[in-house]
This record gives structure tokens, C-alpha cells and sequence, in this order.
């Protein structure tokens, strides 16, 4: 176990320069600003919200105006005009408050979880730009050391010193190196244009993004707990469960008479007549399924919050377990080996003491397994995004 833990130190050592990932965080900022699907969630949020106040205001006044006439009188023989205003029962005002307050905090909620799923996503491709860039560098290293080895090599062929097999080895090894790069380039560029579109289509700096430093040990029983405690959809799914509960109260107690209260006049030739109307309801039958519908909901939403808390909890163990594992095999490569062995078979192949043949055997192995660890090491970077999504 101690030389596990002195083998991620020297990786980090060799692999990790010191920063602390500040560019990638710059380019997150700039898209949770940016983010055009974000900015119609907003608005889209603003104009729920104003909608549930609506609910809780009182009814438009209600205006209407009679006229009468008769055979026995010349023109309007009467009129009336009644101005009505309708409310509810004072105290259903303050239970829909409530209520409202309740699916105000669903929509916040939501809106975090669209939040922190969008910025996890663009996370996830810097890193993948990371991954990219650092395999390029391998790929340029490798086509230098190629070019090089070609230029000495025709001498060599010249000279009578080595056979055009070799020579034509190199070349090929080139071509390769061409095509990888080609590839390598195009897939930074697609993956850039993803992100510059997450930032809705203004121009971003992926320069010298580097991931999070490695820690020395990490406390995975924390970070399943801070997951767990601060997972906005856990969270979204309790307040629209709370919000339930409190429509369900508003239903319960929307049988309470609706009162009416109301000015009226009548006129009748000269003679006017003034008055108040009162009247009201009282809505048992058509509230009858409106409690019906408000106990399913309620039921339902309990459901969920069960539902989303199993998936989070196994999303947060998968990711886990790929953190240790990934962590485990990012701390078997030795990285300075392999760089260290790189130089010296260079440096045989030139001397004439090591084939091209051999040698490219050799090379192959070792990028194959520098390529390796930038994917277990983009994995690792990855799951931990994951498990600390709740602090984007």
C-alpha cells in the first residue's frame, strides 16, 4: 500500500504541473453566462413564477350594464348596472401562498439541476481537450523523434550503412504519425466547437487548461455523503414533494364558500335606485375531484423522490468505483520509466546497437501505454467531476 501511495506522488511529480485547473473554471464561468439553453430556462422559470402569483391575485371586477325599454315610454325606459368583485375565503389566500412558495422552489431547484448537468457536460469536455492535447504531444514528440530519424538514416542509406527496408520502416512509422495527428487535430477542433456552442457560439480560450491536482489520498465515504447531501435533483425531487403536500392542503380546504360582494343601481325614468350585492358558493362537488387529483400527486411525488434517490445513489457508487479503480491504475504506470526508456532506445537506434525494427516494437509498446494512462487518467478526472457536480 505504501509503495502505491509513493508511485501516485512521483506521478503526480512528473505528470501534473502546479495549478489548480483555473482556466477550465474560467471557461465554465463563461458558459453558465453564456448558455443559450440556460438563458431560455431563466425566462421560461420568470414566466412560471409570475403565473403562479396570478393564481393568488383576485379575479378581474365584473361590469355589466342593463337597458330597458317599454312601448309606453319614448327612448330608454330603465337601466341597471351591477359592479361585482369575486374572492375566495380569506384564508385559502395564505395556504396558496404558501403553495406557491413551495413550486417557486421546485422550479429553482430545477433550474440547478439544468445548471449543474450542463456545466458537468462542458467540464467533461475540457477534459477531454486535455486528454487530446496531451496525447498531441505525444504524437509530436514522436513524429520529431521520426523526422530525425529519418534525415540519419538516409545518410546511413547512403553510406551503404542500412538497408531501404529501414528506411521505408521510418516512413511508414511518419504516415502513421501523420494520421494520428490529423485525427487527434480534428477531434480538439470538433471537441472546441462543442464547447464554443455550450457558450453560445462566442469564442473561447482552451490554452493551457489543466485538470485538478491530484490529491495524495482522497476520502471517497465524504464525497459519497456531500454527493448524496447536496444533489440538486435528490433535492428538486423533495420540494416538489413538499409542494404537493401544500396543494393537496390548498384542495382540502377549497371547500370554503367563494363569496361575491357587489355595487348595484337601477333606474327607472327619473327615479334611481342604489344598492349592495352579496352573494356566494360553496364548491363541494366540483372540489371533490380536485382533492382526488391533489392525493395522486402527492402520492406520486412521494414515488419519485424514492425513485431519484436510488438512481442518484447508484450513479454516485458507479462513479466511485470508477474512481478507485481508475485511481489504482493511473498508479502502475510509471511515467518517468517510460520516458526515461523512450530516450535510451532513441539513443541505441541512432548508435547502431538497436534495429528499427526492434526499436519501433519497443516505441509502439510504450506510447500505447502513455495513451493508456491519459484515458485512465481523463476516467479518473472524470468521476470526480461526477461526485463533486453539486460544487459547479
Amino acid at each position: 500500500m505504501k509503495r502505491i501511495h509513493l508511485i501516485i506522488i512521483f506521478v503526480i511529480c512528473i505528470s501534473v504541473k502546479p495549478m489548480t485547473g483555473q482556466s477550465v473554471h474560467v471557461v465554465l464561468k463563461q458558459i453558465e453566462q453564456n448558455n443559450k439553453t440556460l438563458q431560455v430556462a431563466a425566462k421560461s422559470d420568470e414566466a412560471t413564477k409570475i403565473g403562479i402569483d396570478a393564481e393568488n391575485s383576485l379575479t378581474a371586477p365584473n361590469v355589466t350594464y342593463s337597458s330597458f325599454y317599454s312601448k309606453d315610454v319614448k327612448g330608454q325606459a330603465g337601466s341597471e348596472m351591477v359592479v361585482t368583485q369575486g374572492f375566495d375565503f380569506p384564508t385559502l389566500y395564505a395556504k396558496r401562498k404558501d403553495a406557491g412558495r413551495e413550486r417557486k422552489a421546485v422550479i429553482d431547484f430545477h433550474k440547478e439541476v439544468l445548471r449543474r448537468n450542463t456545466l458537468l457536460e462542458a467540464q467533461k469536455l475540457c477534459f477531454d481537450i486535455i486528454q487530446l492535447e496531451k496525447e498531441k504531444e505525444f504524437l509530436t514528440t514522436r513524429q520529431q523523434n521520426a523526422d530525425e530519424l529519418l534525415l540519419l538514416f538516409e545518410e546511413r542509406l547512403k553510406a551503404g550503412d542500412v538497408s531501404i527496408i529501414e528506411v521505408n520502416k521510418i516512413k511508414m512509422e511518419r504516415m502513421s504519425i501523420q494520421t494520428a495527428l490529423l485525427e487527434n487535430n480534428t477531434a480538439i477542433r470538433t471537441t472546441s466547437q462543442s464547447l464554443t456552442a455550450m457558450n453560445g457560439n462566442h469564442p473561447l480560450d482552451f490554452h493551457d487548461m489543466e485538470y485538478p491536482v491530484l490529491l495524495a489520498s482522497y476520502d471517497f465515504e465524504t464525497m459519497r455523503n456531500e454527493a448524496i447531501q447536496y444533489n440538486a435533483e435528490i433535492l428538486a425531487a423533495t420540494s416538489n414533494q413538499k409542494a404537493n403536500e401544500s396543494i393537496l392542503r390548498v384542495m382540502n380546504h377549497n371547500w370554503l364558500p367563494k363569496f361575491e360582494l357587489g355595487y348595484r343601481r337601477n333606474t327607472t325614468g327619473d327615479v334611481k335606485q342604489h344598492g349592495f350585492l352579496v352573494g356566494g358558493s360553496i364548491p363541494i362537488f366540483s372540489n371533490r375531484q380536485q382533492v382526488k387529483i391533489a392525493k395522486a400527486n402527492a402520492v406520486s411525488a412521494n414515488l419519485l423522490v424514492e425513485e431519484t434517490r436510488l438512481k442518484i445513489y447508484n450513479s454516485i457508487e458507479t462513479d466511485i468505483n470508477e474512481a478507485k479503480y481508475t485511481l489504482n491504475a493511473m498508479a502502475i504506470y510509471d511515467i518517468n520509466l517510460m520516458k526515461e526508456t523512450l530516450l535510451l532506445l532513441t539513443e541505441s537506434v541512432k548508435s547502431g546497437i538497436l534495429s528499427i525494427t526492434d526499436y519501433y516494437t519497443e516505441v509502439d509498446e510504450i506510447y500505447r501505454n502513455l495513451g493508456a494512462y491519459t484515458k485512465v487518467e481523463n476516467r479518473f478526472q472524470k468521476a470526480i467531476a461526477s461526485l463533486r457536480k453539486w460544487s459547479l
